[in-house]
């Protein structure tokens, strides 16, 4: 739309688990483009961040 809003099929908003008005990010990979649940994939970032850092910190 003109606003840079986009319309998700009901099914598909399902699979992602999103409501109207929930945000979604846009990943980018080469030539794919994957649509994800922004608050999962923000978790799923930092999770990345974080991993290995109680080792690193003597927490384990």
């Amino acid at each position: 739309m003109a606003k840079g809003q986009v319309t998700i099929p009901k099914d598909v908003r399902e699979v992602l688990g999103v409501a109207s008005g929930d945000r979604i990010t846009f990943v980018v990979d080469g030539n794919t483009v994957r649509i994800v649940n922004s608050v999962v994939y923000a978790m799923q970032m930092l999770q990345q961040e974080m991993a290995g850092e109680t080792e690193c910190t003597g927490l384990d």
